[in-house]
């Protein structure tokens, strides 16, 4: 049965561990969390692909040791953004208010953190004997790529989930659909002269601006999505020239394309590359990330075992769509089917004064201990 009492304590005890990244050191987290698992008898490990990055990962073992054994993973993430100034509530306090507990974190991610430990501790103390491997991972370096946590998880193929359930959304979502996304550079040169006598250089603002112009009429080919939004092109950052009175021989800018599922970034980014080139100007593209989009049927055996569990614990879970990217593209390169959801509060996450609402955090304990159960008994043979 789920604790509340010790659920609360322990969302407040993760949030008074300081685990913004960047910088980047989750040892301190990652203990607590794997000292908390190891006194309900499970036996977490913790281990780190760079010096205090360090991930947890505990497996309540399946009775079916056959290689129909469908390992689902568990997972939210230890690290937080940096916390900011101006709060009211004290970032790594972990302060109650008005049903709310306050803190960095407090949504995104360590409020799921604590529901995901909660259950653990649950299933272990209860002696449910799972039919399949339950595997709780909890990594390091989400806000800034995976590249320390999920990314080498996956890639070492030392445990190998069936399925995959991400703790990180809010208001109890099942998010089964996201965006792509596109990140790139664009690098404009013209010629330098005296501010005074721009007609004597070649000003690469004036040029750089002209293909912003150009990025934003392309018309890219797309089908609607139910859940999701059309695609998106946002300037993220410009820099350019050197002073005031120079024209500027120099201009970058990077730009943030989210895309539907359907279509393809190298398609999308020869369709810019065609449009940039008929402009005739001197420009280079450096491409920083790609992650395709991300899609799967309403009706797969996670989404329907989770709708029930929420049905059961009287919350009505709504399908919903992804605009911003999660760490469901990375299952998606390893066909792993991948749903999120997550008990956190909406709008508060990576913001001042972010809370969790505290009976989010029992009802979503409620409905995690029972999709488990649900889930796992529909995969019995």
């Amino acid at each position: 049965m789920v604790n509340n009492k010790r659920l609360i304590k322990l969302t407040q005890d993760l949030l008074r561990i300081n685990s913004e990244n960047p910088p980047g050191n989750e040892a301190r987290v990652a203990g607590f969390v794997a000292g908390f698992l190891k006194k309900y008898g499970l036996k977490p490990q913790v281990f780190s692909f760079c010096r205090d990055r360090d991930n947890v990962v505990a497996v309540l073992r399946g009775s079916n040791r056959r290689k129909a054994n469908k390992p689902l993973l568990i997972t939210p993430h230890l690290d937080t953004v940096p916390a900011g100034s101006g709060w009211k509530f004290t970032p790594f306090g972990g302060a109650i208010h008005s049903g709310r507990i306050y803190g960095r974190g407090a949504s995104d991610c360590k409020g799921n953190l604590a529901v995901a430990m909660e259950v653990m501790a649950v299933l272990a103390e209860s002696g449910f004997k799972p039919e399949n491997d339950i595997i709780f991972l909890a990594t390091a370096d989400e806000e800034t790529g995976s590249g320390k946590g999920l990314i080498p998880f996956l890639n070492k193929n030392k445990f190998k989930p069936a399925y995959a359930l991400i703790l990180d959304s809010d208001e109890f979502d099942i998010i089964t659909a996201q965006k792509g996304l596109i990140h790139f550079k664009v690098i404009v040169k013209g010629r330098r002269a005296h501010g005074a006598y721009p007609e004597r250089g070649i000003n690469a603002i004036d040029r750089a601006c002209y293909l912003i112009e150009l990025l934003k009429s392309i018309k890219f080919s797309y089908a609607k999505h139910k859940l999701l939004k059309p695609p998106t092109v946002n300037i993220g950052t410009i820099r350019g020239g050197d002073k005031v009175n120079m024209v500027a021989d120099w201009c970058e800018f990077e730009v943030d394309l989210r895309f539907l599922p359907g279509m393809e970034a190298r398609r999308i980014l020869s369709e810019i590359r065609e449009s940039f080139d008929a402009a005739d100007l001197a420009y280079k593209m450096e491409i920083n990330d790609v992650q395709e989009p991300y899609e799967i049927d309403e009706f797969h055996p996670m989404v329907v075992a989770l709708k029930e569990a929420s049905r059961i614990s009287s919350v009505n879970s709504r399908v919903k769509g992804s605009e911003g990217a999660t760490v469901i593209t990375f299952f998606k390169k390893k066909g792993i089917p991948a749903i999120a959801t997550g008990y956190g509060s909406k709008g508060t996450a990576h913001a001042t004064d972010e809370y969790v609402c505290v009976d989010n955090l029992y009802r979503g304990a409620l409905i995690l201990e029972r999709f488990i159960r649900i889930f796992d008994g529909s995969h019995r043979e």
